[in-house]
This record gives structure tokens, sequence and C-alpha cells, in this order.
């Protein structure tokens, strides 16, 4: 995956670009969407819990105690209901901003810049003061240029259905994995459906107007693209990497030393029917108890790193069609047969081409996009409100 920039996009740039087009974390060729990756951490596939939670793959066997979390994370990655109202602030007698008529309120302003805080700063930690005011100034910068976008998007006539609106909602939703969890968020953030309705609908207008005023006009070259893959290679080396499958015999923390003493019973008969001839991956799907079991217990390519330390270790040490001896680790006993292995290598640029296309492709539409929200406001009356 692309981690790096070549430059940074100026302005409101790369926030209206998540905005716009309601991007999710990792949205690269070949990689899962975020509504895959929800469904996986449910069932607790190992790609996620690396991915999202940056601890060791073998997390999901501890069961879905890092849900609330990743919950948390959707909310803040997808579109969060706006802090302003237009109706509310032209009812409001703080208006501190006319954008073309359209007034930003105090309340309004607050509000957003209380979220964004919440979304970047350290657990209890309050913000730099120093940094209010640049603070204040990116949140009504970037109301400012939301509501131009809108007004743009009612200049070319475009309009959102409710069906449109509907189809976001139901992917949304989706990546909760219970009713209650999505209600629970919403309180917490002190919003209702019908906000986050209000916001898509929003925020589909303005992707339309990107998707029709600057996203055609942003091609890349592909010497461009070749450039970028040469300059940087480092993003584009592949380390050891092994395919694994296992079984887990799940020991509770807590476990007896007679609870104990059965797993390891239950581990070893299933070790010697696997050497008697039986099938590891069947065995596995009947028997494990991590959620990889639903694959025969296929944990697929894992890096040094990725995995607890006795496990990585084990599981490297193995030829291509090997079982392991038990292992032990904090989650209980397991048995590992490697499937494959990849050596450290380069991602070859035929493969890793649409990727960087892709990159520089939203790049491009970054950059044009702050010139393209500039151009709005230089044709927008935009008025100070002094304070009463």
């Amino acid at each position: 995956m692309l981690t790096g920039r070549t430059s940074q996009p100026t302005g409101e740039a790369l926030h209206l670009l998540w905005v716009v087009f309601l991007r999710e974390p990792g949205t690269t060729k070949g990689a899962r969407t975020a509504e895959e990756d929800a469904s996986a951490a449910v069932a607790g596939d190992p790609r996620l819990v690396f991915r999202m939670l940056q601890e060791d793959d073998m997390t999901r066997c501890r069961g879905v105690n890092a849900v609330l979390w990743i919950v948390v994370w959707l909310l803040m990655a997808s579109p969060a209901p706006e802090a302003y109202s237009a109706d509310a602030d032209k009812k409001a007698e703080n208006v501190i901003l006319r954008v073309n008529g359209e007034p930003i309120g105090q309340e309004s302003l607050d509000k957003e810049m209380a979220r964004y805080e919440g979304q970047t700063a350290q657990p209890e930690q309050s913000p730099d003061p120093a940094k209010k005011e640049a603070i204040r100034k990116k949140v009504l910068d970037g109301m400012v240029d939301r509501i131009l976008l809108l007004q743009e998007s009612q200049k070319l006539g475009i309009s959102v259905t409710d069906a449109q609106v509907d189809e976001e909602m139901s992917k949304f939703k989706a990546r909760f994995p219970k009713p209650e969890q999505f209600e629970a968020i919403l309180a917490r953030m002190k919003v209702t459906e019908a906000d986050v309705r209000t916001e898509y609908r929003r925020r589909l207008a303005i992707r339309a107007v990107v998707e029709r005023e600057v996203t055609p006009k942003a091609t890349v070259a592909e010497a461009d693209i070749k450039v970028f893959y040469e300059q940087n290679p480092s993003l584009f080396k592949v380390p050891e990497q092994v395919r694994a499958s296992h079984i887990l015999v799940k020991v509770d923390q807590q476990a007896t030393d007679q609870d104990k003493a059965k797993a390891r019973e239950k581990i070893l008969s299933l070790k010697k029917r696997v050497e008697n001839g039986e099938d590891f991956a069947t065995v596995a799907k009947d028997n494990s108890d991590c959620p990889s079991a639903a694959k025969g217990g296929d944990l697929d390519y894992f890096q040094r790193g990725q995995m607890v330390a006795s496990f990585e270790e084990a599981a490297f040490a193995l030829k291509p069609g090997e079982m392991s001896d038990v292992v032990e680790t904090q989650f209980g006993y397991h048995l590992i047969k490697v499937a494959d292995r990849k050596e450290p290598g380069d991602m070859p640029f035929e493969e890793m081409k649409p990727t960087i296309e892709e990159h520089l492709k939203q790049q491009k539409i970054a950059d044009m996009l702050t010139a393209y929200t500039a151009e709005l406001r230089s044709k927008a009356k935009i008025e100070e409100v002094p304070s009463k």
C-alpha cells in the first residue's frame, strides 16, 4: 500500500476529498472495503486486527472485544453529521459569517471544532491553546468550502434522490454488527439518524459536483507513474512471508491447571489425527476455536511482526507442507501448518501500476479541488458579521 506523498495539496482539499468520495482507509486495488473489514472484524479475521488495530493477528482469537473500537473508527472514517445546520443558523442571532447569504453561526463552528479536536487530539489531552486559532481557521474554511460546493451543486441542477441516500445509509448501517451499536454511537455523538441522512445527502451532492467539474480533468501520464515507482522504492518492498493455517484449542487466561491439561490433551489428539492422514483443513474446520476455522484454519500470508512471538517463531521455522509441534500462546494451544513461503523482494511495476495511478490521480484531484474551491471563493460574497 502507498503510505507516502510526494507533495501535499493545499487548503482543505484532502478533507474535501474525504467528504466528497466517502472514502475509507485501505481502498487500493486488491484491498477490502470498509464494509468487508467490519464483517471480517466480527468474524475474527486476522487481516483486520493487524491492519486496523496494529496489533498481532492472533488478537482475533480474543473474540470481538475490539468491535467497539472498530465501530468508533468506522464512524470517524465515515460521514459524520455536520455540526452546523443552515436552518438552525438562519434562526440564530450569533451569526459570524455569511457565504453568499448563507449563515454560519458561532454555535455551529464551536460544535465542528469540538468534533475536529475530539478526532485529532490524544485521549484526555486538551488541544494546545496556541493552536486554537489555527484549528478555528481550518474548520471554518472547511465549512465555507462545503457551503460553496453545495451552492454550486444547486446551480448545476444536481439533485440527490432518496434512493441514493437509502443506499448509503444501508451500507453505513451494515458496518455495525448490531443495530443497537449504531444507535449507541449516534447517541454518544449526540446526533440522530436524520442528521446522518442529511449529511449523506449533502456529501453526495458535493461528490457529484467534483465528479462532474474536477475528476474528468485529472489524468495521469504513464511516465509519471513510472517516475513515482522508481523514486519510491521503499514503498514497494515485500518482506519475507509465509502462508499458514492453524488449529487452536482455546484456553482462558484464568483457566485452572485441570482445564489446561484437558486442552493440551485435545490438541495432542488432533495432532495425532493429522499425522495419521486426516486432512489438516478438515480437522481445523471441525475443531478449531479460532474464527479462521471456517476457512480450514487458513490465515493467508503474513510477515514477521504480525503474530505473537511464539506463533511467529514456529511458523517461520517450518517449510511448506510441514506441521509444527504444539505451540502455546496466551490464546491457548496451536498446531501450525505452512502452505507456502515468499522470499523478500520488490512488487513488480505492472502489478503496482493501477495502485500508483489511483494514488497520483487522487493527489491531482486534491490539487485541482483546491484550485476549484479557490475560484468559487473568488466569486463568492463572504462576509464576516461583527459580534454584537
